[in-house]
């Protein structure tokens, strides 16, 4: 019988070939075959561990403990800048997994190096001067070895960034870091980058998914603020619309009735978009519903809410309103604080009268005192017609210098008041006009109130 003799196992493939030395790091791969396979199985394990978490409190001390680990350093420091452009430690670890003791110091002079450089450092203390010379916090602390890497991130746009950097130190003697220890430490920090990244693209997903839920909320809170308006009104036919350009609007409108047998009709805009205007209008709405009920003049009511408002809102947040009472024989006293003029139709001769300001947004003087404007009579027919300014400044999708103005919205009230059109039927109509004219676009809330006086 004859015995084929086995052929003996290849030998390993030979490390990639070194590239030219940068002066602070030696290449990856050494050529030593036990060596090689320490820094691969490093750098394996550290991928493994630090993708098993998103969470940034758990990721950011694993970071700087497999920092120490890897390198046989004392301590390790995660060191960001701040929106000062200040070096904040985010974690400070010692060897065995534990916080660092005492007061954190470290190599300033170090870390800004790579800062502004981008580049490793590695440095090792010899002398007293040689500590000095990177820094009060090294001699102090008698360190003997330090090293320092980049953490290097890409925008969206695929430039390059740099907002911290990973920092290790020992005292001892005995530990002092080769350049194979700054490349190895370097290629972790790789790792590293794109699992902070990852987590931080969690995090914010994270984030963004509560304010949605946050803002679908407080839309649903603000739909429910919206008033029912009775259809059968002995004395008036009454409608409002409104739509927010986000997931909440600063615009609203209100309709009560009043002790006094009286119809009162608000519509707001609070400035801006989001939960601030919203929570502004919120308060408007809950004040307004309270003092119409008790109060017949228009002029006091608005009066109440300012001087309420105005101490609670920043400077660089108003609210227009405009509050108008109706009485059951066609009487109309108003007050506009500085909302888009609302337009009156005459029944009687076919014409547009407009409601110019009484006096300022809420919010702009506390202790402004607003007067009631001159009483009004309504006959038969006439119809006011209130919108907040997403009407009048909604852009044209042919043209986006060309907005549909005060003009636009008189067109659509001539028109359809004439034909002798409901209050919802006007309203539909300017809603319709308004967003053809836009291509169904909304850069801003909009609101509309129609009040027509039953014949």
């Amino acid at each position: 019988m004859f015995f084929r003799k086995k052929n003996p196992p290849p030998p390993p493939p030979p490390p990639p070939e070194p590239a030219p030395s940068d002066g602070n790091s030696s290449q990856f791969w050494s050529g030593d075959t036990n060596v090689d396979r320490r820094r691969f199985e490093a750098l394996l394990s550290s991928n493994q561990e630090l993708s098993q978490t998103l969470d940034l409190d758990i990721l950011l001390p694993q970071i700087v403990d497999i920092s120490v680990k890897n390198t046989g350093a004392e301590r390790g420091f995660l060191i960001l800048r701040d929106e000062k452009g200040d070096l904040v430690v985010r974690v400070a670890r010692q060897r065995g997994a534990k916080p660092v003791q005492g007061e954190v110091r470290f190599a300033r002079t170090v870390v800004r190096r790579v800062l502004e450089t981008r580049e490793p450092v590695r440095a090792t203390v010899n002398s007293d001067s040689e500590a000095l010379d990177l820094g009060t916090s090294v001699f102090d602390l008698k360190l003997r070895a330090v090293m320092s890497v980049p953490l290097v991130e890409r925008d969206a746009e695929g430039k390059e960034k740099v907002d911290g950097v990973l920092y290790v130190d020992s005292k001892a003697a005995t530990r002092e870091f080769k350049p194979e220890d700054l490349t190895l430490f370097n290629a972790l920090s790789q790792n590293i980058s794109v699992a902070l990244a990852r987590a931080r693209d969690h995090q914010s997903q994270l984030e963004k998914a509560r304010q949605d839920e946050e803002m679908r909320v407080a839309s649903e809170i603000q739909k429910g603020l919206m008033p029912t308006i009775p259809e059968d009104l002995p004395d008036y036919d009454v409608f409002g619309w409104y739509r927010p350009a986000e997931r909440t609007t600063g615009d609203f409108y209100e309709v009560v009735l009043t002790k006094q047998g009286r119809l009162g009709v608000a519509l707001g805009d609070a400035t801006g978009h989001g939960i601030g205007p919203a929570l502004i209008t919120a308060t408007a709405q809950a004040q307004l519903r309270a003092y119409m009920r008790m109060m017949a003049d228009p002029g006091q009511v608005v009066t109440l809410v300012n001087q309420d408002l105005a101490p609670r809102m920043d400077d660089s947040l108003f609210l227009t309103l405009f509050l108008a009472m109706f009485g059951p024989d066609g009487s109309l006293s108003t007050v506009n604080a500085g909302q888009t003029p609302p337009m009156l139709w005459r029944a009687s001769t076919r014409t547009i009268e407009t409601l110019r300001a009484d006096g300022p947004a809420l919010g702009m003087m506390d202790d402004f005192e607003y007067v009631t404007g001159r009483q009004i009579q309504l006959d038969p027919g006439d119809v006011l017609l209130v919108v907040t300014d997403g009407f009048v400044e909604a852009r044209s999708q042919k043209d986006s210098n060309e907005l549909f103005r005060e003009e636009g919205v008189r067109k659509v009230l001539e028109t359809e008041a004439a034909k002798g059109a409901s209050s919802r039927v006007i309203t539909e109509a300017l809603v319709h006009a308004a967003l053809e004219f836009a291509g169904g676009r909304r850069e801003d809330d909009m609101t509309v109130v129609t009040v027509r006086r039953r014949v």
